[in-house]
This record gives C-alpha cells, sequence and structure tokens, in this order.
C-alpha cells in the first residue's frame, strides 16, 4: 500500500473517530470523572421512626433520593412526575436505590391518590418509592441533620430533593458554576434535573459499582 493511502486512511479515521471522542467526553457529564464530593456526614437513619411504611425502608446501605414533602401532596404532583420520569424509570433497577419521602401522617390518602397518578400511563413499578408518615417535629429533626442552607416550609416542606450515599453522607456539589454548594436539586425544575442530578446520580452509582468490581477482584487473588 502506497504511503498516500496509509496518510489518507489516517485522516479519515482521525476525522471520523474525534468528533465521537468529543461527543462522549461532553455527553458523560463534567462530574462522570471525580467522585461526587461529600457535603455533611452523618444524616440521621429513619429506621427508629415510630411511623413506617411496610417496607421498612432504611437510608444505611441504599442510593438514596431524598425529599421532604410534609402536608402539601396537593401541590407536589408535578414535582413527582418530573422525578419519577427523569430519574425513578431510569435508575430504579440498580440495587440499593431508592426514594424516600417525609410525609405528614395526616396525609396517607393523598399518598395513596399521588401512587395512582405515578402508575398511569407506563405503569411505573412504585416498589421503590418509599413514604415516611411521621410528625413535624420528627420531619424537622431528620431534614436539620442535612446542614444545609435550605429550610423547610410550614408545612415541613421543600421542593428540593438530597442524594444520601450508602454511609448516611449527603452527596452534592461543592463547585457548582451557578450555586457554589448545591446542596439539593430542586425538583420543580426541569432542567436542574437533566443537566445537573441525573450526571451526578450517574456519578454515585458509577463510584460504588467501581467498589464493588475492586472488592469481588481482590477477592479472587
Amino acid at each position: 500500500m502506497k504511503k498516500e493511502d496509509i496518510y489518507k486512511k489516517f485522516v479519515l479515521g482521525i476525522l471520523f473517530v474525534f468528533p465521537l471522542v468529543v461527543y462522549l467526553f461532553f455527553a458523560s457529564g463534567k462530574n462522570n470523572f471525580a467522585k461526587l464530593p461529600i457535603l455533611t456526614k452523618g444524616v440521621h437513619e429513619i429506621e427508629n421512626l415510630k411511623f413506617l411504611v411496610d417496607q421498612n425502608p432504611a437510608l444505611k446501605n441504599h442510593i438514596t433520593i431524598m425529599g421532604y414533602w410534609g402536608g402539601s401532596l396537593e401541590n407536589k404532583q408535578a414535582e413527582a412526575l418530573n422525578l419519577n420520569e427523569k430519574i425513578y424509570k431510569r435508575f430504579y433497577e440498580f440495587a440499593d436505590f431508592q426514594f424516600v419521602f417525609f410525609v405528614n401522617q395526616d396525609r396517607l390518602l393523598e399518598v395513596d391518590r399521588l401512587k395512582k397518578t405515578l402508575k398511569e400511563g407506563a405503569g411505573t413499578d412504585l416498589s421503590k418509592w418509599n413514604f415516611i408518615p411521621a410528625s413535624n417535629e420528627e420531619i424537622q429533626r431528620h431534614f436539620n441533620s442535612l446542614q444545609t442552607p435550605i429550610e423547610l416550609d410550614n408545612e415541613g416542606s421543600t421542593p428540593y430533593v438530597f442524594i444520601i450515599d450508602k454511609d448516611l453522607n449527603l452527596r452534592g456539589r461543592n463547585d457548582d458554576e451557578d450555586a457554589g454548594t448545591l446542596y439539593g436539586f430542586d425538583a420543580r425544575s426541569v432542567a436542574q434535573i437533566n443537566k445537573k442530578m441525573i450526571d451526578d446520580v450517574k456519578v454515585i452509582l458509577a463510584e460504588y459499582r467501581l467498589a464493588l468490581k475492586i472488592y469481588n477482584t481482590n477477592r479472587k487473588k
């Protein structure tokens, strides 16, 4: 083969591969090349609460999307649908992944209605959507353990949701281009979910999958 032909094939290869590499780099997100920072250690466990749902969920050894909806479930349908479509359906099949939301004890009928709404259409498997009925004091106490500048409203609610890792740490961003430190994600904002939250959930899932792979490899040695 002539040198000119080799050169042409080399150039064509570069022209084909380079755009693909660039695309994969940017599509994978900025945080996919580092661990998601720990912002708060020692988030309170939930298994000792007096009022629990049937599954008795726990934060330990789970990757949890944590939310506080208190007594304002009537206004949470849009947030629930955003999270269900963008986050839950994408990741719920991963082992140890779950949603946990605090609600007031007298809102269980509204929880049932919300579940029916989420099941409509695609028929979502809601087995990892956990709702914790609790008093306002219990909700506030648990929320305080996150140690964020975000506040609950007078109904014990916030539109922000949080990523809690398997060791009861709050994960987020300490170099966010908009907020500086990003403690949680606004579930009202599809744009923030798409641009940031999906990426960060991918990062923490990849972190634990890599740790498990390394552990299994070391056991075989």
